[in-house]
Order: structure tokens, then sequence, then C-alpha cells
């Protein structure tokens, strides 16, 4: 039924991507990416504790091999992704080092009077225990006294154990240094649309599409995304407000608060006794997503832009180098303040033009369609949309500000795609004139077109082959004709699951058990009420109290939720009258329910969990609570 084989490029794509290479690179790109190198790994495969794939740079060597771009490649996106593929160790200055190329983001190493004070410690403890490996190897064996994390994402701080633990943490050997916030957004960014949301991620990173010319080739923050759960480690100093300076581990550091820029709870710091500037996420070496394709809250592109121009303000003069969570740095004062010029206006260009169309009435599609990256930005690789991209990042201003709905009431209630697809198929005379018509505009290079004319024809029947088999074709071409990395591990994530089918439906797992034991109280109970399956439960109300062993003298010792009106409820620091039942249990015991490694009635039979009055008020919660599965479809219905 499905052709599983990727294709050329065809005349189309090709003219398309000769037109793109019409612009000359900047050498100091290249000079930059290189500069300071030490040392890489022997051998590119990185694998967990029991010998699973976490990683394998050795994949991406057809980026280093010299060859020229491929057809079926932006000329533009090969370019970057040849400067990412730069691996190894890497010296940024007299004290400071760096390893990128086996992850996504950067490692940075600081020497402190006694240890590393470590900035980011990537993804994945494997990848940054590799990382650590590398510099005991070559510049020095020291136990780490200091991490920072920059913001709350998890390629930022879910490695923290490959290069601490919690033992040395507890213990006051090792601080943590986060942005106020930071535990709050980390959990709960990602909590909520946790399952659809990573299920969108395989299409924005592009995983499963095998590396090469044809499939993955980058991620445009870093080559690829490694596989395994992130880890988390609380942070023992909270960063309060800009300007406060601390001495870690006799390293001097005056921080920045960013909050609602790149991520939620975000700082950038400057180290005043040598002019090192770490710039977070808040600027890296491609335009950034004000709204990623996995979701996320929409970002404050004019904060954003603010907030880099306080950087400029704060720190430009004295910095003489600026380095990044992503991609490689930048040195010299001229440098680093044209950098931060270029990046400021960018957010804010994109901000106020979208927003200045949508006050003449145009909606976010026409503006995307409209607006031209201007030569200022276009000439520049830190600049050009390798990660973000122009045409969604402009949906994503005017999202913030007048929602998803462009004012047409013809909008505001449409059919869904399955019953649209099929009224769409029949007013084109049927399935043969309607694909017959849209192969006649994938001939003529009509992509967009066809991609959305398509679109209908599967949606109206997934198990139609040629409609299948044509979709895959024209959003193969889109792919790779992306500069985008994003949107074209999504075009090319799409061909392929139309070809092969979305994978198996199993079971959502629970990847990140160390994020759920950091969760608070009132997180678990929003998580478990997005479960609550509203069709089993009308008519039934009932509380339940309940007491936490393990958090006496705070308000966190007393909770109560309840169902009411098909929802879930929760009220903290009482116990209510006229509950059914009262549940005795730790929070630590509650979180390791959450995360499946014991069951409540396990717990029960060992006497760790107690249950006073109606249990059967408990079941009607927790009976009704929905199973989320991996891999539903995307591409068809």
């Amino acid at each position: 039924m499905h052709q599983n084989q990727s294709k050329t490029a065809t005349s189309h794509t090709q003219l398309h991507n000769r037109n793109a290479a019409n612009r000359e690179f900047d050498p100091a790109d290249l000079e930059r990416v290189r500069k300071g190198f030490i040392a890489k790994r022997e051998k590119g495969l990185i694998t967990d504790e029991r010998g699973r794939f976490v990683g394998d740079s050795d994949n991406y060597e057809f980026l280093r091999d010299g060859r020229e771009c491929p057809e079926t490649v932006n000329p533009q996106l090969w370019r970057h992704a040849t400067l990412n593929a730069h691996h190894g160790l890497f010296k940024v200055a007299d004290g400071i080092w760096q390893v990128r190329g086996y992850d996504i983001s950067n490692i940075t190493f600081i020497r402190g009077s006694n240890g590393w004070v470590v900035i980011d410690p990537l993804t994945s403890e494997h990848t940054a225990r590799a990382a650590l490996a590398l510099m005991d190897e070559h510049v020095e064996k020291l136990p780490t006294t200091v991490v920072i994390f920059t913001h709350s994402h998890a390629d930022h701080f879910g490695g923290v154990l490959g290069v601490t633990t919690k033992e040395d943490v507890d213990a006051g050997r090792c601080q943590i240094v986060a942005p106020v916030g930071f535990l709050h957004e980390t959990v709960g960014e990602n909590v909520i649309a946790g399952p659809v949301m990573g299920r969108r991620a395989t299409y924005q990173f592009g995983p499963m599409l095998p590396p090469g010319p044809t499939g993955h080739i980058d991620c445009g923050l870093g080559t690829g995304v490694p596989m395994g759960p992130p880890g988390l480690l609380a942070p023992t100093i909270d960063i309060m407000f800009t300007g406060e300076e601390l001495v870690l581990d006799g390293v001097r550091v005056i921080f920045q608060l960013t909050p609602e820029t790149e991520a939620p709870a975000e700082m950038n710091f400057f180290f005043p006794d040598h002019g090192w500037l770490c710039m977070a996420e808040n600027c890296s070496q491609t335009m950034h997503n004000l709204v990623p394709i996995r979701g996320a809250l929409v970002r404050n592109a004019l904060s954003w832009s603010k907030y880099i121009n306080e950087s400029i303000e704060l720190f430009a003069d004295r910095a003489d180098v600026l380095f990044t969570s992503h991609n490689w740095p930048t040195w010299g004062k001229h440098d680093v303040r044209d950098f931060l010029v270029l990046q400021r206006d960018l957010y804010k260009w994109m901000h106020d033009q979208t927003m200045r169309h949508a006050n003449h009435g145009m909606t976010a599609v026409e503006i995307a369609d409209m607006l031209n990256l201007p030569e200022e930005f276009q000439a520049h690789e830190h600049t050009r949309g390798f990660y973000g991209d122009l045409v969604h990042n402009v949906k994503a201003v005017y999202q913030r500000y007048l929602s998803w709905y462009d004012g047409n009431p013809a909008n505001l209630n449409k059919l869904p795609p399955v019953e649209a697809g099929k009224r769409y198929v029949e007013l084109a005379g049927g399935m043969e004139a309607l694909l017959a018509s849209a192969r006649k505009s994938f001939e003529e290079g009509d992509y967009r077109w066809v991609a959305e004319v398509v679109n209908h024809a599967v949606f109206a029947d997934p198990s139609n082959s040629d409609a299948r088999n044509l979709q895959a074709d024209v959003l193969e071409q889109l792919g790779y004709q992306s500069e985008s990395s994003t949107f074209r591990n999504a075009y090319l994530m799409g061909a392929q699951e139309l070809r092969q089918g979305p994978p198996p439906p199993t079971a959502s797992h629970v990847r990140a058990r160390s994020m759920i034991r950091a969760m608070t109280i009132e997180q678990v109970f929003d998580t478990l009420s997005v479960r609550l399956i509203s069709e089993n439960i009308g008519g039934l109300k009932v509380a339940v109290n309940w007491t936490f062993t393990d958090m006496t003298g705070t308000p966190d010792h007393k909770w109560v939720i309840g169902l009411s009106n098909r929802t879930l409820y929760s009220v903290r620091g009482r116990h209510d009258d006229g509950a059914a039942a009262t549940v005795v249990i730790s929070r630590a015991l509650l979180l390791e329910v959450i995360a499946q490694v014991t069951t409540f009635m396990d717990e029960l039979s060992a006497g760790r969990v107690t249950i006073e009055g109606d249990a059967s008020a408990l079941l009607n919660i927790f009976g009704n609570l929905d199973t989320f599965a991996t891999g539903f479809a995307i591409v068809e219905p």
C-alpha cells in the first residue's frame, strides 16, 4: 500500500535550491566554529548503562566530508548544518571550555577555585558524562562544584546527573544555581500537554528520520537531540533580580533575569573579571522560535528584544567573548555588540511589522505570506531562519495578541478535517478528479497548493494509496526546499508516516521520573484533572482529604481534592469536614505512584498508605482517569 523509498529532488526543487544559493557566506563563521578546537571523541556512539542508543555523531559524517550541497537540501540549511556538525572540546578563552556536537545544546566548563563551574549540562546524563570525560582527558580532572541552569528547558538541565550527584548537592559539595521560578516552570511547562507535545516534537526534531541528504541533517540549534529521559536536581540558589552578583567557587558572576523570553524562566549572566557574556538561549546563531512547532506558550517577542537591549546596556562594552547555550561563540567587543544589536532588532522587527500589518486588518496567514526578511538580516547566519522560521514566528506574534482566530466568522466553527475533506472531494468531482488536478499542479511545482488540496483527499479516505503517496511526494519536496530545519523535519516526517504509517500506538510511559519527583502537590493534582473522563462521572460529587506525612508544618500538609460538575478541584491547606475519606501518605510516595514506580494497591497492602472512611470515594476519582498513548496520527485521521 505504501511506498517507503525517499525520492530525488524535482526540477522545481532543484531550481528553488539553486536560487537559494545566491549569497556569499561569511568565512568568519567557519573560523569561529573551529576556533579553540582541542579534541573530539574517538567514537561518536554514546549509549546508556544498558547499552541502549543515546546518540552517534558518526551518523553525520556526510556533513563533514566536504561534498557539495545535495539537491535535496536547501543550501543555506546545508551550510548551517555543516557548521553545527563540528564536534568536540573547544577552548573558548583562558579558563573556559565548551563541548559541542554531542547533544543539541552546549555544555560549558569554567575553572573555579576548587572544581568546575558547569553551565547547562545538556539533555542526557550520558552525553554530559561523555563531555566531562573529554575534559578529564584533555584539560583536567576535577569535581563539579557549581552547576548553573540558564533556563527551564530539558536540554539545559537534563544531564545534570552526568556531572554531579544528588548526594554531592545535598551535602553542599555542589551548588545548583537557576533563575527564580525555574523549578515551577521546568515541571509545569510540559506536564499538562506532555503527551501531545512529545508526539509533535518528533516532527520538529525528526528523530525517526534516517540521517542523510534525503533525511535528517540538522535541528537548527544543533545536529540532533539525544535519546533518553532527562534528569533533574532542584536548585539550591535562586537568582532573584537583575544585577544580583554571586561568587561561585571563586568566580564572580553578575546575573540578568529575562522571564518570558525564550523560556518562561531564563537568565543571562556576565563574568566581570574575564569579559565573558553568556546569553543563554536568548541569542543563538539562528533565528529562534517565538513558538516552537511542537507547541508551547507563545513567547514575548517585544520583551525578548528589550532584554537583549538591556544586555547591551549592561554588558556589551565590557564583553570580549559572547557564548550561548547552542551553536558557537562570538569573539571581540565589536563583533559581540554587532551580534547583539542584530539579534535585538530581529525580534523587534518581527513583532512590530506583524502588528503593523495586523492593525491594517491583515490576517496571520496573509502577513506571513507577505513579509520577507530584510537584507539586513538575510546577510547574517545568526538572523536567518534555520530553527525558527519567519512564517511561523509571524503567526506566533499574531496569536499572542489576537489568538488563532483571524476575525472572519466563516472560520469560527469550521468543519473538522475528515468532514471537510469528504466535501472537498465531492466538490472536486470525486477522488480521481481531485488527484488528477493535484498531479497537474505538482508537475507545475505548485507544491503549497498541492499539499492543501491533497490533505483533504487523505482525510476523506486515508486508505487511498494514490492520495497518500502524492501527499508524501509533495511534503518531501517542501522539506527539501526548507531553510528551516524544523520545517524540513516536519515535512519529511509527514512524508515518511504517509508512506510507512504512523508509529504503533503504545501506552504513554513515564520517561522522566526525576522530573515527576520534583512536582508540587498542586501540579500533581492539576495533571490528574486533565486525565479525568468527564463522561463517566456525571452526577458524582465527592471530596477526599489528603494528609502528607512528610510535609508537616507547611501549607502542603493538608489538601482536599474532589469531584464537582465532572471536574476535579483541589484545595490547599485544609481538610473538608464532609469528606468521604482521608488518605494518609507521604508526598514522596504519591510521586512514586504518579511515576508508576508503584501502585496505590501495593502501598495499601504494604501499609505505607492508609485510607480512613469510604475507600470507594478514592476509586471514583482514580478509577476514572484516562490514559494517553503515543503514536497518534498527525497527517491522517
